[in-house]
């Protein structure tokens, strides 16, 4: 194993050891020596098979069966989960086949932050989070089941689901993946439409007709944002099965991966014999192999705040801290749009997930001997599917990339360190993905332009006032103040400033995501503006240093005019509309960023 990712493990597991402990004692105390269901009053019973035909009703009062809750994320809004309108079925024929049962246990919402961006609903996006996690509860409360699957792909559905699902830990969960959408044009063609309509170059006609042909069908979108990311962990925790990531819906393949992650949960059952519940496989090690994985591949910076929300599910105290110093000695190894011009179509073909998983782990930049829903071992994972002759098998994966433009061996990376920079200075703490930013773009110092609307930044680009070096500072949208939405409004207009040749970076307490782009932004900053974060010191005009390089963030004025100045104070009036009054407890429970923007974090801190 690399000393780093030893050392940072080693410290993890210090550092986390009481309140995992305590995580272990409640998940296994909440499992019993048979099936749930067994335990329950007859009425309570009989109510929760009440709706189920003959045949399920016979195997459930049999207690050698085993009932799977289903928990889906369906909805046909979203392209990506339009397919799991068929998986429940699919789910519970196989189940039936194997005498055990499948109920469908609950949905939680899923909100398209695609649909939402640069709208009000997008203020409502890390606040799904928590809500899918406590309807992922809710569906598991009642006891009846001895498993889970689960059914998400993008932003915050996967890790809400992980999050809920963890606090009943003591089931067998997998989590099952729809796949990505076929490619359509190219990311580049696409981004350059983006950009050439923001310069009023391209009509909105054209504009539409190229969004479309990118979003074109069902499945996950094909750039490397957050839900691809999602799946990439997912994968990389022993979550899925081998190989489901990134294989496309409505193929025969994809339907007997689906048939497989039913079959499987009730092999992990305590009646199998075979018993490994959701919280032994989520543990510091599979925690620190998704960091790696995160870094390897550029993946979102959504995940510096899912990352350390899910560790607190489980028991586990992740920093940024850790993830930079991983970052640090974990090479780049592939470049997909953001980072590059491919799709994750083009990843899966240049060798996927198997060729990742498997540099990662010769290199001893992974930990190998963890649990996953296979059994014990992440090498299993340098396995593909395959069909034969209608049967699904594994096969060894490619052992050499089949394109270096998209995936690369450890031996030749794009990149000697991953795409994570933590950044901090008297401006506060936060993130840099550096993977999507050429590296003479990196350092910019540059007079402040205050913005506190994504509105006001565009409509002083077309005023034609941003012709100039500058330092956008955009605040007052961190967690607490409007729920962090996404940035991406700005980005076209960041990038032909860019363009163009000027000197031009971002920060914010708000986020970018799995999307960020080629402009330098510091994102996530802490303390956020509304809770007095530095932010709310700067004025229009005021030098600011950001260095991508070192990991700066620097407000170059004398400390004793900083301390002389009062905080300004942001608008109230966009946390009324689209639902968004109903959040406003929430957003006074969330934590800082670095925290996971959690409204959790607080509860769980009683397992200390």
């Amino acid at each position: 194993m690399h000393p780093r990712v030893l050392e940072v493990t080693e410290r993890l597991i210090e550092r986390s050891r009481e309140t995992r402990q305590r995580y272990l004692q409640l998940i296994r105390g909440a499992a019993s020596d048979g099936p749930m269901r067994g335990k329950l009053q007859c009425a309570n019973f009989a109510h929760g098979v009440a709706a189920c035909g003959p045949e399920d009703k016979n195997s459930l009062r049999m207690m050698n069966a085993a009932n799977i809750a289903i928990v889906s994320s369906y909805n046909d809004m979203l392209s990506a989960h339009q397919p799991y309108e068929h998986f429940p079925e699919q789910i519970k024929k196989a189940l039936r086949e194997i005498g055990s049962v499948g109920q469908f246990a609950g949905g939680v919402p899923a909100m398209c932050d695609g649909v939402t961006q640069g709208e009000p609903g997008m203020e409502l996006s890390i606040a799904s989070r928590e809500v899918i996690a406590m309807a992922t509860a809710v569906a598991l409360s009642h006891n009846m089941f001895d498993g889970a699957l689960m059914l998400g792909i993008c932003d915050k559905i996967v890790p809400g689901l992980l999050m809920g699902s963890l606090r009943f830990g003591h089931l067998p969960t997998i989590f099952v993946p729809g796949g990505p959408m076929v490619s359509g044009i190219s990311n580049k063609e696409k981004a350059d439409v983006r950009q050439r309509y923001a310069e009023g170059k391209a009509t909105r006609e054209e504009l539409l007709d190229s969004e479309m042909k990118s979003y074109h069908g069902p499945g996950t979108c094909t750039f490397y944002g957050t839900a691809n990311t999602n799946q990439l962990l997912m994968e990389v925790m022993g979550l899925h099965l081998p190989g489901a990531s990134f294989v496309n819906p409505y193929t025969p393949l994809r339907d007997a991966l689906t048939r497989e992650a039913a079959f499987q949960v009730t092999r992990l059952t305590k009646q199998s014999g075979d018993f490994i519940p959701l919280g032994e496989i989520v543990d510091e090690r599979s925690l620190v192999n998704s960091i790696v994985a995160l870094h390897a591949t550029g993946g979102s910076t959504n995940h510096t705040l899912h990352m350390p929300a899910i560790a607190q599910c489980a028991g586990i105290q992740l920093t940024w801290q850790d993830m930079a110093d991983l970052s640090e000695v974990v090479p780049t190894l592939s470049h997909v749009y953001p980072n590059g011009k491919a799709d994750i179509n083009h990843f899966q073909a240049a060798g996927g997930m198997s060729f990742l998983i498997r540099e990662l782990l010769d290199a001893g930049l992974m930990h190998e001997d963890v649990n996953t829903v296979v059994g014990r071992g992440l090498r299993r994972y340098t396995q593909e599917p395959f069909l034969e002759e209608g049967k699904l098998v594994w096969r060894d994966g490619p052992i050499e990339s089949l394109d270096e433009n998209v995936l690369r061996p450890i031996a030749r990376p794009f990149s000697a360190e991953g795409g994570l920079r933590v950044m901090e200075g008297n401006l506060g703490r936060g993130v840099m993905k550096v993977s999507a930013v050429a590296l003479e773009h990196q350092i910019v110092e540059a007079p402040a332009k205050v913005f506190e609307d994504q509105q006001d930044l565009a409509d002083a680009f077309k005023a034609g006032e941003l012709e100039c070096d500058f330092v956008a500072v955009m605040r007052f949208q961190g967690p607490r103040s409007n729920g962090m939405p996404e940035l991406h409004k700005m980005t076209p207009f960041l990038g032909v400033l860019q363009d163009r040749g000027f000197k031009v970076a971002l920060i914010t307490d708000g986020r970018m995501s799995g999307a960020s782009g080629k402009i330098p932004a510091a994102i996530h900053v802490c303390p956020e503006a509304s809770d007095g974060g530095p932010l709310a010191l700067v004025r229009d005009g005021d030098l600011i240093r950001v260095d991508g390089v070192k990991g700066t963030l620097q407000l170059l004025i004398e400390p004793a005019e900083l301390a002389a100045r009062e905080p300004a104070i942001g608008r109230l009036s966009h946390n009324v509309g689209s639902g968004r009054e109903l959040f406003g407890f929430m957003r006074m429970a969330f934590s800082s960023a670095e925290k996971g923007a959690s409204a959790f974090t607080s509860n769980l801190e009683t397992l200390k």
